[in-house]
C-alpha cells in the first residue's frame, strides 16, 4: 500500500493530532501519496450545525494548511486536497457553489446519514427496516451518478439486519452502479481496527461477484492509523477471499467540474446539533 486518500483532521471534532503529524506518519509508514479528505462543511439551513464536520469558516484554514504541507513536503510525499462528502440532494448544489474557486481535487462519497442529515437515520445504526436499506442504496447511487466522486468510502456502512435476500439485491444494485461509473469501493481500515460491523463479508462477496474494484482506505482520525500493518493484512486477506482487484492509486475526479447553483449558508454556534446516540463516523 503506497497511497491513502482517506485522512481526517482535528477540525471534524472527532479526530486528533495536527495536520503535520499525519504527513510525517505517512512518510514514516512508507506512503508515497497522502490525500486529506476531512468531513465537508455542509451549508445546512436554519442554523443547524452538524457535530462531526468542520465549520464553513474553517474551510479556508484547512485548504491553506494542506497546500502549505504539500509545498513543504513535495520532495518526500505527494499530498492531495480532498473532502469526504455525503450526497445530500437538497444541499449538494449549495455545497458545490460554496467550494467554487477552491483547489479541491477530489470527493470521497461517505454516506453517513440518509436524507439531508437533519432528523434522518444514521446509516450505521442497526436496522431491519427495508425502507432504510433501500433509501441508503438509492441515495448512494444518486451520488455516484453526479460524477463528482472519486471513490465510495465504507460502502458497507449500512448496518442492515433484516432479510438477507433484500440485502443482496439492494447492495448488488449499488455495486453495479459503482461499476457503471468506474468507482472503486473502499475497504475501510477504521472498521477493521475498531471491530465495527464493517467491512461486511456479505457486501464484499457481492462486490467480488460483480467484478468491482476495491481500494484500501485508512480513514485515519489519528496519525498513528496511517501505518497499521495488522489492518492492511486483514484487508488484503478479505480482498483475496472474494477475488477483488485492489487499486493502489485512485484516479482523482475533479468534483467541481460538473458545476452547480445555490446559495452559501452559515450556521450559528447556539444551534449546534448534539451528537446522536450510536452515530460514529
Amino acid at each position: 500500500m503506497t497511497a491513502n486518500y482517506h485522512t481526517h483532521t482535528a477540525r471534524c471534532r472527532h479526530a486528533v493530532g495536527d495536520d503535520r503529524a499525519y504527513v510525517e506518519r505517512a512518510i514514516q509508514g512508507g506512503l508515497q501519496v497522502l490525500g486529506f479528505s476531512d468531513h465537508a462543511p455542509y451549508p445546512f439551513p436554519g442554523g443547524y450545525r452538524s457535530d462531526f464536520r468542520m465549520e464553513m469558516g474553517e474551510l479556508e484554514g484547512y485548504v491553506s494548511s494542506v497546500l502549505d504541507l504539500k509545498r513543504e513536503y513535495r520532495d518526500d510525499i505527494r499530498i492531495h486536497l480532498g473532502l469526504e462528502v455525503e450526497y445530500y440532494p437538497a444541499l449538494f448544489p449549495q455545497l458545490l457553489r460554496a467550494l467554487e474557486g477552491l483547489p479541491i481535487e477530489y470527493f470521497l462519497l461517505g454516506q453517513h446519514y440518509l436524507g439531508n442529515e437533519q432528523g434522518a437515520p444514521y446509516s450505521g445504526a442497526a436496522t431491519a427496516d427495508p425502507a432504510v436499506l433501500k433509501g441508503y442504496c438509492d441515495q448512494v447511487i444518486a451520488g455516484i451518478e453526479t460524477g463528482c466522486y472519486t471513490y465510495l468510502a465504507h460502502p458497507d456502512l449500512i448496518h442492515f439486519c433484516g432479510d438477507e435476500a433484500l440485502y443482496d439485491s439492494e447492495l448488488r444494485r449499488l455495486c453495479r452502479a459503482a461499476n457503471r461509473r468506474g468507482l472503486p469501493l473502499e475497504i475501510n481500515f477504521l472498521g477493521l481496527w475498531q471491530g465495527r460491523h464493517y467491512p461486511d463479508e456479505r457486501f464484499w462477496r457481492i462486490a467480488g461477484q460483480e467484478g468491482c474494484r476495491a481500494i484500501f482506505g485508512c480513514d485515519a482520525h489519528d496519525p498513528l492509523r496511517l501505518w497499521d500493518p495488522p489492518a492492511l493484512d486483514r484487508a488484503r486477506a478479505l480482498a483475496a477471499r472474494w477475488g477483488l482487484a485492489v487499486l493502489d492509486r485512485a484516479a482523482l475526479r475533479d468534483p467541481l467540474a460538473p458545476g452547480a447553483a445555490g446559495a452559501k449558508a452559515g450556521p450559528t454556534e447556539k444551534n449546534r446539533a448534539p451528537a446522536r446516540k450510536g452515530a460514529t463516523v
